[in-house]
């Protein structure tokens, strides 16, 4: 094992504390009660060191010899303010990010470095409060900094000076003395700096036993009354320049609560607890190109409920077909044009289902890849899953549509397979640019209507293009016309094309929803 902090430390420091974040995530969880007790910190965390490692690796995949500390050391921050999930897990990404500023330098210093993240990590934070893993990160820079030796003795410090303050979090905050548990987040940053000591020391340092949850059965639990607050959690990534940040820090900190912005170079994380989860995502509009856009309902504090016994998840372009999706019992994962939901964020939609046995719809052909590999992961956790190969929203709303779960699983996914399999699907897309298709040359500014994947007509005109799309389709028979419209479409397409089929298409119904913001103008299904 290396006893300096080089390229493949750093890599053998991320593959660890996925590891270990990976076996105390379901730990971490359970003592999750601040800044609101959702139950979801350590999987959070997780996945966001999941985002960084695969930063990582793709580093080392791009070099045909080891690449350099610097270059490594960054990815990993980058891939971690790109991932991070929920409040704990922002912190953890900028206090890589401010790792990095430091251990990218030609003569890295990792005492200096943890000072350097500790700081930035308050800095992002709008109202730091100590006994959460602001405090964590600050005890492990000062003893890091208070420590001789080599890089190894220096984790291994900080490791220990960050496990003494995890122990002293239930006395520094009112909700962890009431619980009788440790800061969730700093314990996520305990485990990560455990593994940052055993990859420069090859010696998995010993968890000392004060830093898992004690929990004390004569504890007072927190009044629900008392820890009311914002309804959603919104989070989604900004490019914007840093006098935008500045105003939007102020205009979400008066929305809300839990903000906390991180990153820098016109790229940045931004997370905030609302009721108006709207107007926060409008205020990023204002500020510059927010994506990614993820915003969470907080659930009322209740006992811990029961597993259903199935779930539906399905990938939806749009927020129009999240609510349909919701109206049907579902759980939507919404993908915005051209930024696919990872693995990682499929297993964690599966487990907030909480169910025994899911349905999953992928809902698109090129994520066919990454919803098998959580398959894997959430059959490996224990979760019954199906996989439906559905290539198209409009298959994922035929599905659903015959969705019965109190059939027996095998039965409800044959048939929900069955009506997808039966339902084709086309979609009305904007050329970009002079190409050849499979039906011609188009031009930048033509409209194309594919079917089944393929360019099959070319034209200049939405609503005819969608029409000859439309007769192309039902030539081969069928029984109803699905057409999901993007947020702006022009109002008058959908009558216009419902009654272009009830004049050209004896006994077709046509069922029309709204898509929201999705990438193409118009979606079609002929079932």
């Amino acid at each position: 094992m290396p006893q300096t902090l080089d390229a493949v430390a750093v890599r053998t420091w991320c593959s660890l504390a996925l590891a270990g974040l990976g076996r105390d995530r379901e730990e971490i969880d359970s003592v999750n009660v601040y800044p609101v007790a959702d139950g979801d910190t350590g999987t959070n965390l997780y996945l966001t060191v999941e985002s960084a490692h695969q930063a990582v690796e793709a580093v080392f995949a791009a070099y045909a010899e080891a690449p350099g500390t610097a270059d490594v050391i960054r990815a990993m921050a980058h891939g971690a303010l790109i991932g991070a999930r929920g409040n704990s897990g922002t912190i953890l990404s900028q206090l890589l990010r401010g790792m990095a500023e430091v251990l990218a330098r030609p003569e890295p210093d990792l005492a200096a470095a943890l000072h350097r993240a500790a700081e930035a990590a308050y800095e992002a934070v709008a109202h730091p409060v100590e006994g959460t893993v602001l405090t964590v990160a600050t005890a492990a820079a000062k003893a890091a900094q208070e420590a001789s030796g080599d890089a190894a003795a220096v984790a291994r410090a900080a490791f220990d000076g960050a496990g003494a303050a995890l122990e002293a979090t239930p006395g520094q905050l009112e909700v962890l003395g009431r619980a009788g548990v440790v800061d969730a987040g700093g314990w996520g940053l305990v485990t990560v700096l455990g593994a940052l000591a055993q990859a420069l020391s090859g010696e998995a340092p010993a968890v000392r036993h004060e830093t898992r949850p004690h929990l004390d059965a004569h504890a007072c639990p927190a009044d629900p009354a008392e820890e009311s607050g914002p309804a959603f959690e919104v989070i989604y990534l900004l490019d914007a320049d840093d006098a935008a940040v500045a105003r939007l820090r102020s205009r979400l900190d008066a929305l809300g609560d839990s903000l906390v912005v991180v990153g820098g170079d016109g790229l940045w994380n931004v997370h905030v607890h609302v009721d108006d989860a709207g107007a926060a995502v409008e205020a990023g509009v204002e500020a510059g190109r927010p994506h990614r856009i993820r915003i969470t309902h907080f659930g009322h504090p209740a006992e811990p409920r029961e597993r259903a016994q199935r779930a539906v998840v399905a990938v939806v372009p749009g927020e129009g077909l999240a609510g349909l999706c919701a109206e049907a019992g579902a759980s939507a994962v919404l993908a915005r044009p051209g930024e696919a939901p990872a693995s990682g964020e499929l297993v964690d939609a599966i487990r907030r289902a909480h169910a025994r046995e899911v349905v999953l719809l992928p809902n698109d052909a090129e994520l066919r890849h990454t919803a098998a590999a959580a398959v894997e992961q959430a059959r490996a956790e224990g979760v019954r899953v199906a996989l439906i190969p559905t290539r198209s929203p409009v298959q994922g709303i035929a599905a659903l549509a015959v969705h019965a779960p109190e059939r027996r699983f095998d039965e409800d996914v044959v048939a929900m397979t069955a009506a997808a399999g039966a339902t084709r699907y086309a979609e009305l897309a904007v050329a970009e640019r002079q190409s050849w298709t499979t039906a011609g040359i188009c031009q930048a500014g033509d409209i194309l209507g594919l079917i089944d994947g393929d360019v099959a007509v070319i034209g200049q005109d939405l609503a005819a293009t969608a029409a000859a799309v439309l007769d192309r389709m039902l030539a081969a028979g069928g029984e109803l016309v699905t057409l999901v419209l993007a947020a702006d479409t022009p109002p008058d397409l959908a009558p216009g094309l419902q009654a272009h089929v009830r004049e050209t298409h004896l006994a077709v119904d046509t069922m029309v929803y709204e898509g929201g913001h999705q990438g193409a103008p118009l979606l079609i299904g002929v079932e």
